[in-house]
């Protein structure tokens, strides 16, 4: 262990994914990256006035309440940044206080919009314009919803803040958008790294509420005071990479700039990294999406459905099962069903297991009956489904990739990991598990100096955690 004069200063990432949220602190401590998670609660969409919502003043409580803890573990940060998930907002109207729910992706408030949008823009041309894969749940289609069914909300909101814009505000006062997340609603260009104000204003959407537009490493200024007063202490706020995939793929251990990455969670984003967005017909056919990334790379990913389908599962009929536990009885299973992972009927299903099951018998496959054997055609159809990706992506790039880093908590799933060897033909790479965390950590402590650069932070990476061949 380094003495104590060789250890950095602390910083503070929140990461609050889909089902819970952790706070973790992290220095470093000679030339590596340490670790020390110090909260962690539960999160989920609930139903409220007929809509799937976070609960977004919960969220804000169980921020506070893990800050707190530092303070009283004598651990205080020097900067804090929240990572969530993509493409939700909130609207604020004059006072700053909030218009109506924080609205989840899953709601079906969206349905049929993406047909409203196209009455003003076609799909090829807004693919052209943002590089941005279809995804029902965008924040363009969910505006256009808001437009389109509750007029009065939009009329009445001064300021549109994307989820983890909306904890920053709430921690320092200051109302900005960060790039990569920005870029997960289907709004920003680019081309300028910005708004795209045209389409913005074609579609009819106000102008004046988005704001700002800043990069990952922002330093947004002090705590509130009575933020301050709250947890016991004042720090920086930092903008990270406030999208849980731009944070992960910082992570990414790669000294190669042609590396093929999977952040792997409830959502899989399998991809590259760009350092021009690539708006092709061909990359439209194949679904890719530009997003943000940090310095300005794109993440040039498909969102595949990921490990939710097992979250589901589990949740069903694992009962008390571990999700290794269902890995190992998973890989014991000869059956050779596959079913689409990206399709829509898996996207929120009221019940996964049978929709599955459903899948395999109306292609005329073997149905699975058991858990084991349902969790093997999940693992099974994923692999297929990476293989198939990386296959469009070198097409299209005209790049050949060696490997697939794997990276975020579906690092840990043994048995998919090689399937996915198996199924790629290329070496995989599993680790480091807390990619989320760890990128937003990097963020915050490239803006402090600690860190010089994206190379620096992932040698830095590379050294701190440990990594599995496959």
């Amino acid at each position: 262990m380094g003495s104590s004069n060789q250890a950095g200063r602390y910083h503070l990432a929140i990461d609050i994914g889909a089902s819970s949220g952790r706070h973790i602190l992290g220095h470093l401590e000679d030339g590596r990256m340490v670790l020390e998670e110090i909260h962690r609660f539960p999160n989920g969409m609930v139903d409220r006035d007929g809509e799937k919502v976070w609960d977004v003043e919960e969220l804000f409580a169980q921020i506070k309440c893990g800050m707190k803890k530092c303070a009283q573990a004598g651990k205080i940060p020097d900067s804090v940044g929240v990572d969530t998930w993509g493409v939700d907002f909130v609207l604020l109207n004059k006072a700053g206080e909030r218009i109506g729910n924080a609205v989840a992706y899953r709601d079906d408030r969206t349905k049929g919009m993406d047909e409203e949008v196209y009455k003003v823009i076609g799909e090829d041309e807004l693919y052209a314009r943002t590089g941005i894969q279809k995804q029902q749940f965008n924040t363009i289609y969910q505006l256009m919803a808001l437009k389109t069914r509750k007029p009065e909300q939009l009329a009445a909101a001064e300021v549109l803040l994307m989820v983890p814009d909306y904890f920053h505000y709430l921690l320092s006062g200051v109302a900005v958008t960060e790039y990569t997340e920005a870029t997960t609603g289907q709004l920003v260009s680019p081309v300028t790294k910005d708004w795209d104000m045209e389409l913005i204003e074609m579609l009819g959407f106000p102008r004046k509420i988005f704001q700002k537009m800043v990069t990952p490493g922002t330093v947004l200024g002090d705590l509130r005071e009575e933020v301050q007063a709250e947890v016991g202490f004042n720090c920086k706020v930092v903008v990270p990479a406030t999208h849980d995939t731009g944070s992960a793929v910082i992570a990414v251990p790669t000294s190669s700039d042609d590396a093929i990455y999977i952040s792997s969670g409830t959502w899989s984003l399998m991809g590259t990294e760009l350092l021009e967005a690539n708006c092709s017909p061909a990359s439209k056919a194949n679904n890719l999406a530009n997003e943000g990334g940090y310095d300005y790379r794109f993440r040039y990913l498909k969102n595949i459905m990921g490990l939710w389908m097992i979250q589901s599962v589990k949740k069903e009929i694992g009962g008390e099962l571990g999700f290794g536990e269902i890995c190992e009885m998973a890989s014991r299973c000869n059956i050779t069903s596959i079913v689409d992972c990206n399709d829509d009927r898996f996207l929120a299903p009221a019940n996964m297991t049978e929709e599955v099951k459903a899948a395999c018998r109306e292609s005329g496959q073997q149905v699975p009956q058991t858990l084991a054997e349902v969790a093997s055609v999940i693992y099974n159809s994923l692999a297929k489904c990476y293989a198939r990706t990386i296959r469009q992506i070198q097409e299209i790039t005209g790049q050949t990739y060696d490997c697939i880093h794997i990276v975020g908590g579906g690092a840990n799933a043994d048995y998919l990991n090689r399937l996915t060897a198996q199924a790629t033909g290329v070496p995989v790479y599993a680790g480091p598990t807390e990619a989320t965390a760890i990128g937003n950590l990097a963020a915050q402590m490239m803006a402090a100096g600690e860190l010089g650069n994206l190379k620096e932070a992932r040698a830095c990476v590379y050294r701190s955690f440990p990594i599995k061949e496959y």
